[in-house]
């Protein structure tokens, strides 16, 4: 598309010219994601409806604010960014979500779900204080409106009455189908089309009389609002303050455009309640929209120089979660919106009534597993790392507080490729060990964390495990978890010149899904003639201290390689520990730096983190002079 420069472009185009913009556009979409990754189904569905919307209103001044995001691409290609467009969600190339820093007419950057409200809202607050006449825009999801944010916006929006217009994206679904009463009412609201059928009529039959008289016209109005009081008794949005327009169709150009002309006239809020369909244009993500939500795109199978993989560590928790119920009725199991993705789906199918899904509301979902644990189930909640972070008031209030046993299921936890800042998950260590109660295990197999759920089903307390999304190296043999201890993968032996056996004096210490790379700097230094330990941490939260000093003074050297922040993590932790107890070890920790890691693949950011196998090598060899530990 090269003659689509910015959103003007659009302007001179007929209705036709724009439908086969349209085709053109999913093209280009299913070609990049098909062989980068992506969201697939989500853009798919919102082609007419981003191209209505860059017609009526004028970005970048028009502020236009994605829910989640997961729906930009046709945004992005529309607003000069189609030459770049090849390298979506690759390290150096365009973000799978708005990203301010990116493009101007990336008003908000957006990532997480139910956001977006609030910040058109507060966008459209800071434009009107400094006397500039714009419009702001939300479109939202039916599925992030299931999240708390959007309501606490839509009551403020409705109090402000400031003319804010909140596009609801209405194809019932969010990753999966979805759930609960706000998704019924909107269908109700849907299928009530015989009002906006009879307003359409009037107004155009109004629009030919000329000459109309101010009495005529309020009586028009009156008589409109006579027959909306019949159809729409009990609408929601009308009862906060806001106008109602739709249901309307969200793949006709020609009206989606008539309809926003006529709402940026609004002096006060407007809902556009737009119906979709997700994965429009594509015959498979039509049909499966939610297995086409995220595709992983073309990528090498994995080089596996530790060991077999067994599968992902996602599919080692599903088998595990599932074996557990089967043993014990009162397992329970919670998602927010992600019923496949955090392996929960077979769960489902086999305990359909001890599932849980609460829609993308992952606050509710904690202390709706407090609630459970209460009440003497033993609740899992099964949630992204990302998504964690906003939760975690709740896990403090409603869970620790109490001690009650929720067992938290992290995934996706440490560095995440593809998706970019918004989604990497290395704070959830910083935010949760300091959490009083709480313990939080990391496992380095997918066995392994099957041992792990099964120690949390015997705890009274809570507990968090946090696994990557990789893939899980099978390990036969994993012995039995100690309190707060770690175990060693070997010792590691360092011949003496007079031909005798000794320690290593290095030891490399690893949480969770860094064991590949530890396992594989171990043999780069074998190969140099250098022998060290490796030692998997397994707790980080609590810690057996007297056991940790132990360790810390059988060697000279201690690196600590953790996906996570620096701050707040078990390196910190043991490098100050060691210091005030005088631990002849020199402990180094390997974390992700300070920032926001851009979107890369999860190689690429263990490289940049200096958490590569090569690098930990280096690190331990004394090659790297900024991160010689060389004794």
């Amino acid at each position: 598309m090269p003659f689509i420069r910015g959103p003007s472009d659009l302007k001179n185009l007929d209705f036709s010219q724009l439908d086969c913009l349209a085709d053109e556009i999913r093209g280009v979409i299913v070609k990049t994601v098909m062989r980068n990754g992506g969201h697939l189904a989500s853009n798919l569905g919102v082609v007419e409806l981003t191209i209505a919307i860059h017609r009526v209103f004028e970005s970048p001044n028009d502020k236009i604010v994605w829910d989640v995001g997961h729906q930009c691409y046709a945004h992005k290609l529309l607003t000069g960014r189609t030459e770049r467009f090849a390298a979506l969600r690759q390290k150096g190339g365009l973000s799978g979500f708005p990203k301010r820093s990116e493009s101007v007419h990336d008003a908000f950057g957006t990532g997480h779900a139910s956001t977006s409200i609030s910040a058109a809202l507060g966008l459209l607050a800071g434009e009107r204080q400094q006397g500039r006449d714009t419009r702001a825009v939300a479109v939202i999801g039916d599925g992030a409106l299931t999240g708390g944010l959007a309501y606490e916006a839509l009551s403020h929006a409705g109090q402000l009455e400031l003319p804010l217009i909140v596009i609801l994206n209405d194809n019932r679904m969010s990753i999966e189908p979805n759930v609960g009463s706000l998704s019924r009412y909107l269908s109700r609201l849907s299928v009530k089309s015989y009002y906006q059928t009879f307003r359409r009529t009037i107004d155009r039959t109004v629009k030919k009389i000329p000459h109309i008289g101010d009495w005529i016209f309020n009586g028009i109005v009156r008589l409109k609002r006579a027959v909306k009081a019949v159809f729409y008794t009990d609408n929601f949005f009308v009862d906060l303050g806001f106008e109602y327009v739709g249901p309307v169709d969200g793949h006709n150009i020609r009206r989606l455009e008539e309809v926003l002309r006529d709402v940026r006239a609004h002096k006060r809020p407007v809902v556009v309640h737009v119906i979709t369909r997700k994965g429009k244009g594509n015959d498979k993500a039509e049909n499966d929209p939610s297995m086409f939500h995220g595709v992983e795109g073309a990528r090498p199978l994995p080089d596996t120089p530790g060991g077999e993989f067994a599968g992902t560590f996602t599919q080692a928790f599903a088998s595990a979660i599932t074996a557990a119920a089967r043993r014990d009725s009162r397992v329970v199991a919670i998602t927010a919106a992600m019923e496949k993705g955090a392996g929960l789906s077979s769960f489902k199918k086999e305990f359909p009534d001890r599932f849980f899904d609460v829609g993308i509301a992952e606050e509710h979902a904690v202390t709706f597993a407090a609630g459970l644990a209460a009440a003497g189930m033993r609740p899992v909640a099964a949630i992204y790392a990302t998504f964690m972070q906003r939760a975690v008031d709740q896990v403090i209030h409603d869970v620790a507080l109490q001690n009650l046993p929720v067992i938290f299921a992290v995934d996706r936890a440490g560095f995440v490729g593809g998706d970019g800042e918004t989604h990497q998950g290395i704070f959830d260590l910083s935010l949760f060990r300091a959490i009083p109660n709480l313990s939080v295990l990391c496992p380095a197999t997918g066995l392994e964390l099957t041992l792990m759920l099964d120690w949390a089903f015997g705890q009274d307390g809570p507990t968090l495990i946090r696994y990557p999304k990789a893939e899980a190296i099978r390990d036969e043999a994993c012995p039995p978890l100690e309190l707060g201890r770690g175990v060693y993968r070997h010792q590691g032996e360092a011949a003496n010149p007079d031909g005798a056996d000794s320690q290593a004096d290095i030891c490399i210490a690893f949480s969770g899904g860094l064991q590949e790379e530890a396992d594989s700097a171990a043999r780069i230094l074998q190969e140099r003639g250098i022998s060290c330990a490796l030692y998997n941490l397994r707790f980080v939260k609590p810690v057996d201290e007297a056991f940790l000093r132990e360790q810390l003074d059988r060697f000279n050297v201690f690196v600590i390689a953790e996906e996570g922040c620096a701050l707040g993590s078990f390196a910190e932790f043991a490098a100050a520990f060691a210091h005030t107890h005088g631990c002849r070890a020199k402990v180094v920790p390997l974390t992700a730096p300070a920032g926001f890691p851009p979107h890369a693949t999860r190689a690429e950011l263990l490289e940049a983190a200096r958490l590569s196998a090569r690098q930990i090598a280096a690190v331990c060899g004394g090659i790297d002079e900024g991160y010689s530990c060389s004794t």
